[in-house]
């Protein structure tokens, strides 16, 4: 891990026909931003360069071929594209996709190597994206296989002190009733436990559950999810020692304003938890990839293909995405640090009417 004013963070360039150079570009015009990070680019100087021009900015970039020749106080430009990448604005185009998938690819490697520290990506099409090798609803199913061993991912989205998870992520509506089992939302209440603890420094956090059902089923009238899975599981977690509470009916939670009495809200599908918060925080909310050993965050923003090359893209929610990569990188390393060798238990032996330390007891003895 670099120094901490010195964080390497590995960004992708997203789709090109989009405004992930544009909102890259404004985020370093700032120079104070080198003064957290040095910012490492996976795309394409020629890109960089065509999007500078049409939005008539001077953000000055640095090429390079190799992470390890990015230099501080410069945004540092991998070119992982061909040289005759044609660039499109506002159009979905399987060349973008292409450019997309190959710099996801050699920063997810970089990561791996041990090159970056974060990985902060920007948005991509997931229908030009998709191909034989990229074969996933989504960055967070890809980095799960790519970097899991084994692990679950879960997707969670910040601003300031509200954090939604989902537990079924990038799902049809469709399928979701039958994907709503016991084991899956024990496996997100805990992935989302740990990340509240370890990933933003919260030492007892408090979960609030969401129903699946309108009025969390009227007891059992619009449906019993409710009864039968959510309410149960809530129960047990809360016995296995975690605060989690529910299932609410999400539209008087959301519109009463209960959800700021909790750290944190387990949704139950996508546009359940996602639609309320980016109404309140579209500007500077973040996702971020819970429950992997990569610290991956994006903009809660799409392509935007509408806006693309016109300036009127706002670069505050990938700003933001930095700021995040870049604390829960640092709470990561003071929890870890905090828990490694701990001091050793304390034995004493009773003997007459004194007790004596004995310091020769293994630690795995009671």
């Amino acid at each position: 891990m670099s120094d901490k004013r010195n964080i390497r963070v590995g960004i992708t360039q997203g789709d090109i026909n989009g405004i992930g150079y544009e909102i890259i570009l404004k985020a370093f015009d700032n120079q104070e931003m080198f003064d957290i990070c040095t910012p490492i680019v996976y795309g394409s100087p020629k890109a960089a360069a065509y999007h500078r021009k049409a939005l008539e900015m001077e953000t000055p970039y640095n090429a390079i071929d190799n992470a390890s020749e990015a230099q501080a106080g410069k945004l540092n430009i991998i070119n992982c594209n061909s040289d005759e990448l044609h660039i499109e604005l506002g159009t979905v185009s399987e060349e973008a996709g292409v450019a997309a998938y190959q710099a996801l690819e050699k920063a997810t490697k970089d990561y791996q190597d041990g090159k970056i520290d974060v990985l902060v990506t920007s948005p991509i099409n997931k229908s030009a994206i998709q191909s034989k090798n990229f074969n996933f609803p989504g960055h967070t199913e890809y980095l799960q296989e790519r970097c899991g061993n084994g692990d679950k991912a879960l997707m969670i989205l910040c601003s300031g002190d509200m954090k939604v998870a989902v537990a079924t992520s990038h799902m049809a509506l469709r399928d979701i009733p039958a994907a709503i089992t016991p084991e899956l939302l024990e496996e997100k209440i805990t992935l989302l436990n740990n990340s509240l603890k370890r990933d933003f420094n919260i030492d007892a956090p408090k979960i609030a559950v969401l129903s699946l059902n309108p009025h969390a089923g009227d007891n059992g009238l619009l449906g019993t999810e409710e009864l039968e899975i959510i309410a149960p599981t809530v129960r047990k977690m809360n016995d296995g020692g975690i605060f989690c509470y529910g299932p609410f009916a999400a539209d008087g939670f959301m519109g009463s304003g209960k959800y700021a009495c909790f750290d944190a809200i387990l949704a139950m599908y996508h546009d359940q938890g996602l639609a309320p918060l980016k109404a309140l925080a579209m500007n500077d909310g973040v996702n971020f990839t819970a429950g992997l050993s990569i610290v991956r965050t994006s903009p809660a923003h799409g392509t935007a293909h509408d806006i693309a090359g016109k300036g009127a893209a706002d670069e505050n929610s990938f700003r933001q995405a930095i700021y995040t990569a870049i604390d829960i990188q640092r709470n990561r390393e003071m929890y870890d640090n905090a828990r490694r060798n701990p001091l050793r238990k304390m034995y004493f032996e009773k003997r007459d009417d004194s007790n004596r330390l004995n310091l020769q007891q293994p630690d795995n003895e009671d």
